[in-house]
């Protein structure tokens, strides 16, 4: 077949399926455009799932009369105008694309009234053939209307799902429209019935209202603020608490300038943050808008600008990883509601029965005879009569259930505490404190243990031999796939090193694809302070359960332990009333 020139519907129709996938791509663009506009309320009719018809009506600026015909050419745009202007665009639309190509595969019909002139005007595009300009009636504003959605492309409507499908569609991106932009109004129709409506937000810090309305009424309760600033570099918005985290990652919310954006990067920077406290398997829930000044960020990466690229990737993900990441350190015992309960799982495999390895710091629990039951009650009375500790988030240790949890009275109820999980946070906790002061303290073997690896996995381990250094590790390799282990960390059981060094050298393996920052040493502490923690059926006195809810209470992060599982909980007076059937 020889090379030709392409007609130009045959071109319009290309370019269309570039930017239009769907109803909710017609949704998006036009909704964007109100917004460039200045709308202040943007109001969305859909019939059909958005294939019979979408109809978006905008408060904006308008488009005068005789420029409706330019607004429905290909390239033509009031945002840009050089190359200078697509290096620092501050628009959401900047392309002139989106008009006529929904101009190509629909029948279009524009009515707008610049507030300037007086009255309005309208024009028509039927399959990218371009109607008369005609005068119109209608408020300041503009009011666009998409009929028939690929009727003149048969191949792409065969891909348009149900009209259930393609409103789920519209209706996720007009919730992303309104987390965008509190001080506008959104009203999303189906046919008769109102699918979403928020009104506009018109002080600052009331948008809990917008965020119970889009994200369900738990979320601005469980989640943390979010403010940090560096330059010309701004992260503001909400991450849930790891307790209100969610089987899937449908509530991830990435707003670069305000356009909305599905960025790895972005993703993979809070992802990290929340490595140390979130359970496996679950996904945080989260809305962060990232403002910075637009020749950093280039939106000119997709046909859709649904991704972005950054001058500094690498300086954008730490900074958004360290902000995340100090704004979840604060989540430790308070007096505010307790986490809530997940659901049970492995979190590093059994609790083994045998004793405690020597715990570093201050909580140093030795293995102790249970007292009898009159020593016990006396202990009781003395820790009951010690009434300021009741004040404190965890209150004051009463008894040990089951060799596992730590029963607790506070101010306001009882407080129950898993005693390893919780212990694991503080010991990992001080031995990332320990480490950024200086190498940990280390302990050499009388004689190298060996160990047998694959190929592949010795390569892996000794590619991060600097942080089992850090570690307190000294290792080698004495041949292709033998490792030899010649010192550890002074508080690791000798006895525990293989089992420990192959499980690590395993996860450096799955791991191998991970930023830079998701460090092997974190992986190592984390795993030191899991074997070091007291265990199942390790009876404590007193004296000890309380010092370890004192060093909780200390302790960043310290209500989930390094796998994410809640270390307490608490049952409320009112709570501990109604299961009683009490009255007060």
């Amino acid at each position: 077949m020889p090379i030709r020139v392409l007609p130009s519907e045959l071109v319009d129709q290309i370019a269309a399926g570039e930017v239009i996938e769907r109803p909710a791509s017609v949704v998006k663009e036009l909704a964007e455009n109100s917004l460039d506009a200045g709308a202040q309320r943007i109001e969305i009719d859909v019939e059909r799932g958005g294939v019979g018809l979408i109809r978006v009506r905008d408060d904006g600026v308008g488009i005068a009369a005789a420029e409706l015909t330019k607004a429905v050419a290909r390239h033509a745009t009031s945002k840009i105008a050089s190359f200078e202007d697509l290096e620092a665009v501050a628009t959401l639309g900047f392309r002139g694309e989106a008009l006529p190509s929904i101009g190509s595969v629909s029948r279009l019909r524009i009515v707008s009234h610049a507030a300037p002139e007086a009255q309005a005007a309208e024009i028509s595009v039927e399959g990218a053939s371009v109607g008369p300009l005609r005068p119109a009636a209608h408020p300041p504003g503009t009011s666009v209307e998409v009929r028939d959605l690929f009727f003149n492309v048969p191949a792409r409507r065969k891909f348009v799902r149900s009209d259930a499908t393609e409103m789920t569609h519209i209706v996720r991106l007009v919730e992303r429209l309104a987390l965008s932009r509190f001080d506008v109004s959104f009203r999303l129709r189906h046919g008769t019935r109102v699918q979403l409506e928020t009104p506009a937000v018109a002080a600052a810090g009331a948008e809990a209202a917008r965020l119970a309305a889009l994200l369900g009424s738990d979320f601005a309760a469980a989640a943390v603020p979010v403010r940090h600033a560096a330059g010309p570099v701004m992260l503001s918005g909400w991450v849930g608490l790891p307790t209100r985290s969610r089987a899937q990652p449908d509530q991830q919310f990435w707003f670069v300038n305000g356009r909305s954006v599905r960025d790895r990067l972005l993703m993979n920077a809070v992802r990290l943050a929340y490595r140390d406290v979130l359970y496996h398997g679950r996904h945080a829930a989260y809305v962060l808008y990232l403002q910075l000044a637009p020749a950093l960020v280039d939106v000119n990466a997709h046909p859709a600008k649904l991704e972005v690229r950054f001058r500094d990737s690498r300086q954008i993900h730490d900074f958004v990883f360290r902000a995340v990441e100090r704004a979840l350190a604060a989540t430790q015992p308070n007096l505010a509601a307790a986490p809530a309960a997940a659901s049970p799982g492995d979190h590093g495999g059994p609790r083994p029965s045998s004793a405690a390895y020597p715990a570093p710091g201050a909580l140093l629990l030795p293995a102790h005879a249970a007292p009898d039951p009159w020593t016990m009650a006396a202990l009781v009375r003395e820790s009951a009569a010690a009434s300021p500790a009741d004040e404190q988030p965890l209150g004051t240790a009463l008894a040990q259930l089951h060799g596992v949890y730590i029963l607790a009275q506070s101010r306001e109820g009882l407080v129950l505490v898993d005693m390893h999980a919780a212990h694991e946070r503080v010991l990992y906790e001080q031995l990332k404190a320990e480490r950024a002061q200086g190498p940990a303290a280390t302990q050499r073997l009388l004689t190298p243990l060996v160990i047998e690896l694959k190929a592949h996995e010795l390569t892996a381990l000794l590619e991060h031999g600097g942080d089992f250094s850090r570690c307190g590790f000294e290792l080698d390799a004495i041949g292709p796939t033998r490792l030899a282990v010649r010192a550890v960390p002074a508080l690791l059981d000798a006895g525990d090193v293989e089992r420990l060094v192959t499980s690590l050298v395993r996860d450096l393996v799955l791991d191998a694809d991970s930023h830079h920052l998701e460090a092997a040493a974190d992986r190592i502490l984390g795993t030191l302070a899991c074997r070091s923690a007291i265990h199942a059926h390790r009876r404590l006195t007193l004296p000890e359960m309380n010092a370890l809810l004192r060093q909780m209470e200390a302790t960043e992060r310290a209500n989930q332990c390094n796998h994410g599982r809640p270390t307490w909980t608490r049952l409320s007076l009112q709570q501990l009333d109604q299961l009683f059937l009490r009255g007060r």
